[in-house]
C-alpha cells in the first residue's frame, strides 16, 4: 500500500476524474450515533446493550444484516416493523463531520471533479448530510434503497460510473472498512483506505488535509485556486 506522505508521487493522481466516498467512518464519525440507534432495538426486545463486537459489526454493515445479528431470528420481522417507530433525528446530535472534509470537497467541486457516495445507509443519508452541512456535494448518492444489493455488491459503484460516463481506471473509492475494500475490488476500481492501514488498498489516506495537499501537488496549475 502506498502511503500519502511527503514522498508520495502526486503525479499518479492525475488520471483520476471522479471520487466515490463511503459515508460512515469517512465523511462523518457516526459510531456513537450508530450504537445508540441499534441499542434501541435491543432495549425494545428486552436485551442488554450490544457487545463491542456487535457495535463494530453494525457500524459497517447494512440495517438488514445488522438486525439479523443483534435480535433473535424469530423477532427479525418485528424488528423491521419497529424501525418505523425510531426517529433518526434523535441520533443527529451524536454525529460529527470528519475534520477537513468540507475544505477538500469544496476544492474538488470547484475544479469540476465528480463526487459520489456509496453507502449502506437506507433512507437517512440526506438527513445526515443536512445535519452536518454536507448537502450539495455529491451526485449520485447510492444507498441500500436504490441499488440492487448492499455493499460489497458493486452495483452502487457501477451505477455511479454509468452516470458519470467514466472508465473504472478514472475513479477511486475512499472507504474505511473491509466492506468498502471488497466493494471497490468487486467493481474493479482503485480503493483508498481512510485512516485504516490494515486494509488492502492502493493508497492509505491518513486525513483529508494530506489528501488535499496531494491533489494540489498533482495539479499545480490548480493549486492557487480557492
Amino acid at each position: 500500500m502506498t502511503k500519502l506522505d511527503d514522498n508520495f508521487n502526486a503525479d499518479s493522481l492525475r488520471r483520476y476524474r471522479g471520487f466515490i466516498f463511503d459515508c460512515d467512518g469517512v465523511l462523518i464519525d457516526s459510531f456513537v450515533a450508530n450504537t445508540v440507534y441499534y441499542n434501541k432495538y435491543r432495549k425494545h426486545f428486552g436485551l442488554p446493550p450490544m457487545s463491542p463486537e456487535d457495535e463494530v459489526y453494525t457500524h459497517i454493515q447494512n440495517v438488514y444484516d445488522s438486525l439479523k445479528r443483534i435480535v433473535p431470528a424469530e423477532r427479525y420481522e418485528e424488528a423491521l416493523a419497529f424501525r418505523s417507530q425510531i426517529d433518526y433525528r434523535d441520533m443527529l446530535p451524536f454525529l460529527t463531520r470528519e475534520l477537513g472534509i468540507r475544505r477538500l470537497l469544496g476544492w474538488l467541486k470547484r475544479q469540476n471533479f465528480l463526487l459520489g457516495v456509496d453507502t449502506n445507509r437506507m433512507d437517512t443519508v440526506h438527513l445526515v448530510f443536512n445535519a452536518v452541512d454536507l448537502q450539495g456535494y455529491f451526485d449520485p448518492v447510492m444507498t441500500v434503497a436504490n441499488t440492487a444489493a448492499p455493499k460489497p455488491d458493486p452495483d452502487g459503484v457501477r451505477q455511479i460510473l454509468e452516470a458519470w460516463g467514466l472508465d473504472r481506471t478514472e475513479v477511486a473509492f475512499l472507504g474505511d472498512s473491509s466492506v468498502d475494500e471488497h466493494t471497490a475490488k468487486n467493481a474493479g476500481v482503485d480503493f483508498w483506505a481512510f485512516k485504516n492501514p490494515d486494509l488492502d488498498a492502493t493508497l492509505f489516506v491518513p486525513d483529508f488535509g494530506a489528501l488535499l495537499e496531494a491533489f494540489k501537488r498533482a495539479w499545480p496549475e490548480l493549486a492557487g485556486q480557492p
